[in-house]
């Protein structure tokens, strides 16, 4: 008998992702995602100056904060033609790096690690064992028994409250979790290390950006100035103390990131459920000045049904590779049942749900506020494993030797990369790779300072009487979670146009009208469940996208005077 199962919301994301599955003697026979809250920020769009909108888009998320301003910043001055100096691409490519290992950081430990780390566990470790076995796989100092003990008792104390706080309401003891008590004590001890490391990575943001979240930006550039005989700038002061941060995040994501992610995968390497074969990159992060997204860092690609045999270009530009389809949203086109490209996209809402409270979606007409992007028609996957495949596949050779020697480390073949597993792996080697590339760019940027270059805007083209009557153009980058695009249209100095495809639409994108799924629903079929109520292989396998529904559904007030309340249990 099939038993549907609903899980709303999904904890430990951003936003409000609910999940609908159907179980039959164990296994997940269907799945379908949903999005259920209504984004309309391009709508309040129409009208602004296209110099402020990068400051309005990048709230669409307070977690992938920076990224969204990058997109738009980048999208006007694409319309405009505007070029920006050295220093300022330099400066956004740090800041985009810092993200990028904060983020992932933050994902691997604080969102994800609990599917695979039994915390109650640690309560049985040996922690004279779990020193030897940290000291057997990195340097890192915080090693000692006597740490780990204190770790340890710390942890004791908050199960002997009955409050455990962080750690309440998790699947402990669920037969799903494979590692042993030592290896969940070294996970939680960095766990709670990781929540105060990650807070000083974020001076990088404020210190070129002004703060945290949400950094400042200038389409033509950046807003902060260099001068190093001024306490009011960019000086040595503040240079040495981003290389500091720098240094401390090459150390942490060495030392300690990238060795308890290959400890913790070497338990499961058997879990390989949850994988997708169509993955997408627009290309990010390193093409200063560049026209073509293949020289990026992360080079643009695409791969169908896993063949990393051939890689296909990517055309953000093109009308008949990017699509978004309503099939299955709660939006409506003028004329039902086309794509549109985001040039000619529509934010048109058109509910037909059902009101709370209620038992389960109407999966066959629309059920999600996500809208259904599609490249040359398929669903695709976006992110960390997408940039590290299309980047393995067209040969590039420092992320190659990463994977390479991952695999070999752990005793997998290329075909395991297509897994949660193989997700949570690519996240880890990405954010190894960048932060490395994070160094290289603030090495970069002192040199040109050195150099007697302290430019940071070009102001040539600021004014709106300098701008061509009509104007279009798109920002694309790569955000932590995948491939983003930021649309725009401009008419006498205003936006008339402003559509944005996240990483969270591609991948949690409901059903298109050919009966596709998209990589959140497809990923789950034919997983096998050992406690449908508790459905840990469930949130294993969407964790391991770190979905941001933020980022794929907002909330806006049209009228100004309406109130939600949504409660999370």
């Amino acid at each position: 008998m099939v038993e549907r199962i609903v899980i709303d919301p999904i904890t430990r994301i951003e936003g409000h992702l609910r999940m609908e599955i159907d179980v039959q003697d164990g296994l997940i026979q269907n799945a379908y995602s949903s999005g259920t809250a209504f984004r309309g920020l391009e709508q309040i769009m129409v009208g602004k100056d296209p110099r402020d909108a990068w400051s309005y888009m990048q709230r669409i998320c307070g977690v992938c904060t920076h990224i969204h301003a990058i997109a738009s910043v980048t999208a006007v001055e694409d319309a405009l033609d505007i070029a920006v100096p050295k220093n300022a691409a330099l400066i956004r490519d740090i800041m985009t790096a810092a993200q990028f290992v904060q983020d992932h950081v933050i994902h691997f430990y604080h969102l994800h690690a609990l599917d695979w780390v039994d915390i109650v566990s640690a309560l049985d470790a040996d922690p004279a064992a779990t020193s030897q076995l940290a000291q057997s796989i990195s340097n890192w100092p915080k090693s000692s028994t006597g740490y780990f003990r204190d770790v340890q008792n710390k942890l004791r104390r908050l199960v002997n409250s009955g409050q455990l706080g962080i750690f309440t309401n998790g699947y402990w003891g669920h037969p799903a979790y494979q590692l042993p008590p030592e290896a969940n004590l070294m996970a939680t001890a960095h766990y709670l290390e990781a929540l105060d490391w990650q807070k000083d990575i974020a001076q990088i943001h404020a210190i070129f950006g002004g703060k945290n979240p949400h950094p400042n930006y200038l389409v033509g550039g950046m807003a902060c100035a260099i001068n190093m005989d001024s306490f009011n700038t960019i000086n040595m002061e503040r240079l040495n103390l981003v290389k500091r941060e720098i240094d401390k995040a090459i150390a942490f994501v060495e030392q300690v990131y990238i060795p308890d992610l290959l400890a913790i995968g070497s338990f499961y390497r058997d879990w390989t459920y949850g994988g997708f074969g169509n993955h997408l990159v627009f290309g990010g992060l390193g093409n200063h000045g560049g026209s073509n997204p293949q020289d990026f860092l992360f080079p643009a690609g695409a791969i169908l049904n896993g063949n990393l045999n051939e890689v296909y270009d990517v055309d953000v530009r093109n009308p008949e590779e990017i699509q978004e389809f309503v099939d299955h949203a709660w939006f409506e086109y003028d004329q039902e049942g086309i794509g549109l490209h985001p040039w000619d996209g529509q934010t048109k809402v058109r509910y037909n749900g059902p009101y709370p409270p209620y038992d389960y979606l109407n999966v066959d007409e629309k059920y999600s506020w996500i809208k259904t992007p599609r490249w040359r028609g398929n669903p695709m996957e976006v992110g960390p494993l997408s940039r590290m495949l299309v980047a393995y596949a067209r040969g590039r050779t420092e992320i190659r030797d990463l994977v390479d020697d991952s695999l070999e480390r752990l005793d997998l073949g290329t075909d395991a990369l297509f897994s949660a597993l193989g997700r949570t792996l690519a996240r880890g080697l990405e954010t190894q790779y960048t932060v490395r590339k994070l160094r290289d760019f603030f090495d970069q940027l002192v040199a040109n300072i050195v150099a007697g270059d302290s430019s940071v805007h070009n102001g040539e083209l600021w004014e709106p009487r300098t701008w061509p009557t009509t104007a279009t153009g798109v920002g694309f980058t790569e955000a932590p979670r995948g491939a983003l695009g930021h649309w725009v249209k401009i008419n006498n100095g205003a936006l008339s146009l402003y559509q944005a495809v996240v990483p969270s639409t591609w991948n949690g994108s409901p059903v298109d009208g050919q009966g596709q799924k998209g990589p959140y629903e497809e990923s789950l079929i034919g997983v096998p469940m050992a406690n449908q109520d508790q459905p840990l292989e469930l949130l294993r396998i969407i964790h391991s996208f770190d979905p941001c529904l933020a980022c794929a559904a907002h909330i806006v007030d049209l009228d100004k005077n309406r109130r939600s309340a949504i409660k999370i249990l």
